[in-house]
């Protein structure tokens, strides 16, 4: 999934593992690859026939993810290892986080790219 806003551009963001099984109470560990330098990326939940959910948003620069509506620290949370990778970390993991999850970064510019 690609979606661009303001002029065309498109962004190539790689995410990891493409399906990823556990157990619950188990911690899930999904990992993206943004390739350029940008400064954050954000998280979304998507339930199959529902609108995506913003989960989070981390700063690079920052130790501490910003949060949407519903999702907190208790049990979500996101890092990176390199300027380009970026994970997001879900804790003891419940039938309902079952879904899918996008990763989307910017370039303060009038345009996103997310990828699945």
């Amino acid at each position: 999934l690609y979606i661009t806003l303001g002029s065309l551009w498109l962004k190539v963001l790689t995410q990891t593992p493409a399906v990823h099984t556990v157990s619950a109470g188990q911690e899930v560990v999904l990992k993206c690859n943004i390739q350029t330098d940008y400064t954050d990326v954000y998280w979304y939940k998507q339930v199959p026939g529902k609108a995506p959910q913003y989960v989070l948003r981390f700063y690079h620069s920052h130790s501490s993810p910003s949060y949407g509506t519903g999702f907190s620290s208790d049990r979500f949370n996101s890092k990176t290892t390199s300027n380009i990778d970026y994970q997001l970390i879900i804790k003891r993991a419940e039938a309902g986080d079952s879904a899918q999850y996008f990763c989307g970064t910017w370039n303060n510019s009038p345009r996103v790219a997310v990828s699945q």
